[in-house]
């Protein structure tokens, strides 16, 4: 019985060693994600136009300086970088640490950014903001620019995340006032629009007002992930989450959900390792 007993004890250690360094593993460790778009109107020039997508790093660190993080976007050869909310954590809000990756980022190639609800809920994010923009990122305000290759031109957009107009929704009231943005912002249609917003779960909005790509963060992959279910729980989704992670179509428009980088609330990821993802656009013809 002793001998028995002692055996089980001795398994339960090595599983809760094991679980213990691949849950560890599986929160410091950033997996990349390569996801193609392809679009008959994309333009040809932007015919393999690369962006890395960066969203909720919420202060993590992936090595000294963010070295590990930056080497990867470096393997990417991105054409441009997008930061789509939540560089910060509001809980323990650290500028430096989110400079020291937007700082070696800006070496590898221009940056876009969007706000998040955690930007809305810092006091720090004007210091943040300014200091952005003192780095060169374009920190896009309910705007539009243009990105041109050759004679071809894609109209990029960035959302204001909400909550900093809006602290609570209990009237329906986001998704009126992200589509009378969108509605001001998106002028000309003929262009291929890519839109940088925070939250996926405005979807339906965007398809409505023809935006062709959406690049979105904030679900941090359903936090818990598991085969054949996906997602368990995602802010302003709820349980059993919808749109977490990777890419999803809805009428002319494609969506890419990062799983994105740090944690929050819930301080541990499982099976849903911190995510870069790469895309690559691709100009398909008729």
């Amino acid at each position: 019985m002793f001998r028995k007993r002692k055996k089980w004890i001795i398994c339960f250690i090595i599983i809760m060693i094991f679980s213990t360094l691949w849950i560890y593993w599986g929160n410091c460790s950033v997996q990349v994600t390569n996801i193609k778009v392809a679009d008959e109107f994309i333009p040809e020039r932007f015919n393999g136009f690369v962006i890395a997508h960066v969203s909720d790093l919420h202060n993590a660190q992936f090595g000294e300086n963010q070295q590990v993080l930056l080497e990867k976007i470096s393997d990417a050869n991105p054409d441009i970088i997008v930061i789509t909310g939540d560089l910060i954590d509001s809980n323990h809000t650290n500028v430096d640490v989110a400079m020291e990756f937007v700082e070696g980022a800006s070496e590898l190639a221009p940056i876009y950014y969007v706000t998040g609800n955690h930007e809305a809920w810092s006091e720090d994010y004007p210091i943040l903001r300014e200091q952005l923009r003192q780095k060169g990122v374009s920190v896009l305000k309910d705007e539009s620019v243009f990105l041109t290759q050759g004679e071809d031109t894609i109209q990029l957009i960035g959302l204001t995340d909400p909550d900093f107009t809006l602290h609570n929704d209990l009237f329906d009231e986001r998704e009126a006032m992200i589509n009378k943005k969108l509605q001001d912002i998106v002028i000309d249609n003929s262009y291929y629009s890519i839109l940088l917003s925070h939250r996926p779960e405005l979807i339906e909005v965007y398809s409505n007002n023809s935006i062709n790509l959406v690049l979105s963060g904030h679900a941090h992959g359903g936090q818990f992930r598991f085969p054949f279910v996906g997602g368990i729980i995602a802010p302003d989704q709820g349980i059993f989450p919808k749109y977490t992670a990777g890419k999803y179509v809805i009428g002319q428009t494609q969506m890419v959900v990062s799983r994105g980088l740090g944690n929050s609330i819930i301080p541990i990821r499982i099976n849903n390792r911190p995510e870069l993802v790469v895309i690559e656009l691709n100009h398909l013809d008729k």
